[in-house]
């Protein structure tokens, strides 16, 4: 077997794996570079092979830099299927289309501004002298690739190719997370191949804990924070309580959430809901602007099955809107204009999560210059992306053609990470009661993913490396 790593290597971005056995060759992930301009070219030319050689597609869990290239891999010829879980199809149905509407829109805009500086060079001259840029793919090519999406229970085993078995374990990561448990070939030359997926961090809101698994001849682990701990959930929630207070009580302010429409919007309103049922925070205007979180946030409800027993008790089938003063999901885009005229009061929580895309954008233009409004960062911010530059400490940025002043306090919680921290990850993968052949770390940035193979090697013994980018291992 070979196994080559095509992303998440040695960064936390465009997890995709390419495992090729016995004469089949599938995908493990088929997921979007994120991270600034530079980014663009790589997913232009993510795939070194021939799509239509693909026979089918593994994915764990809906978030882009997982899924989002799937869209361009049906566009260049792969007529398979994906084997996913059933809430993921359904997040998928909202996210890839979303993400291609991007892809749309930031095409149309580079060709817009090429035109316009070309007329000013060639003193107002319309003649096309350049190529336009084509969108990576578009909204009816994410369209076609749903129709290749087949729905999977969770621990339910299946067989995508006669020399091939697997079986998607809970997550923990988000809705519909998987870990996938892999078995390649037949009688003595069957191998066991665990991929982590994304791990989420145990005793947090909505979701059940990560399932543990006990073998693997060979295993991929993520590692985005394999070098640090996240705050306690109780120390997460007196910082939010700090936050939420000090803005909307003594400054007037408004507090402005960047959050992944998936995940970490519900996680903020599970929490905003909590603290006010509490009494630790007045009772909120609370405006979720993101058409992508509000139909995620339906999508979570209708897998009620899925979250855990606190969620079921506190949110029920109104989302804890019977706990706020107000709670709106903006769809209009009008509706979206009209809270940056909002001048205090208001938490507006909206994507996405890295500040990339979306309409975060328009809040923070409207509020990063003003001292009396926060900025909550909830989620891991990659390297590259707006919301890494602000956790970073910019001073100025620039934004939507602007050039901003960040005057706006910032708050980072950290412990409202979707990610298993290094302690969650030694604890899910010391249930390993046999040394793996080989344990690969994988989706961390370079020095975390080298350091933690390192550790594993210190640890538990294990023979573990972090592979670089493109790099192929064969698997005996």
């Amino acid at each position: 077997m070979k196994l080559t790593f095509l992303g998440a290597a040695r960064e936390v971005t465009g997890s995709s794996y390419l495992l090729e056995a016995d004469g089949v060759r599938f995908l493990v992930d088929c997921g979007m570079f994120q991270g600034g301009r530079e980014t663009r070219e790589k997913n232009r030319r993510a795939f070194n092979f021939d799509p239509a050689t693909i026979d089918f597609v593994i994915l764990t869990h809906a978030h882009i830099d997982h899924s989002g290239l799937l869209p361009r891999l049906v566009a260049l010829g792969f007529r398979g299927a994906i084997h996913t879980t059933r809430a993921t199809c359904d997040l998928l149905a909202v996210m890839l289309p979303d993400s291609a509407h991007i892809q749309e829109k930031e095409a149309e805009y580079e060709n817009l501004g090429r035109f316009r500086q070309g007329m000013t060079r060639r003193g107002g001259d319309t003649r096309r002298t350049t190529r336009d840029t084509a969108p990576l793919y578009t909204v009816a090519q994410a369209q076609a690739s749903l129709k290749r999406l087949n729905a999977v229970d969770y621990d339910l085993e299946i067989a995508p190719h006669p020399q091939v078995r697997c079986t998607f374990r809970d997550a923990g990561h988000i809705l519909g997370s998987a870990i996938v448990e892999v078995w390649v070939g037949e009688g003595s030359r069957r191998r066991k191949i665990v991929f982590s997926g994304d791990l989420g961090q145990p005793a947090r809101p909505l979701l059940r804990d990560p399932t543990p698994i006990f073998e693997a001849d060979y295993l991929l682990v993520e590692s985005t924070y394999g070098n640090r701990e996240h705050k306690s959930m109780a120390a997460t929630q007196d910082e939010l309580v700090e936050a939420v207070n000090d803005t909307i009580e003594r400054k007037g302010g408004n507090v402005i959430i960047p959050a992944f429409a998936v995940g970490r919007t519900q996680d903020m309103l599970y929490l905003l809901a909590d603290l006010t049922r509490q009494a630790r925070i007045p009772r909120l205007s609370v405006f979720v602007d993101s058409p992508m979180a509000t139909a995620a946030t339906e999508i979570t409800f209708k897998h009620m099955a899925l979250l855990d027993a606190e969620t079921h008790e506190l949110m029920g089938r109104h989302g804890g809107a019977a706990h706020f003063r107000k709670l709106d999901f903006v769809e209009d885009v009008e509706e979206s204009k009209a809270l940056n005229r909002i001048t205090g009061g208001a938490v507006i929580i909206s994507a996405s999560g890295m500040c990339e895309a979306g309409r975060i954008k328009f809040h923070l233009r409207a509020n990063l210059p003003r001292r009396e409004s926060t900025i909550l960062i909830t989620g891991f911010q990659a390297a590259g992306t707006f919301g890494r530059r602000l956790v970073d400490g910019a001073k100025r940025v620039r934004l939507l053609g602007e050039d901003i002043p960040v005057r706006a306090d910032l708050y980072t919680l950290g412990g409202l990470s979707a990610h298993a921290d290094r302690s969650a990850l030694l604890a899910w993968l010391g249930h390993f009661r046999g040394k793996p052949r080989q344990v690969f770390v994988v989706h961390g940035e370079d020095s975390v993913a080298t350091g933690f193979a390192a550790d594993l090697q210190k640890q538990f013994g294990w023979d573990a490396q972090a592979p670089l980018p493109g790099h192929s291992v064969i698997l005996d």
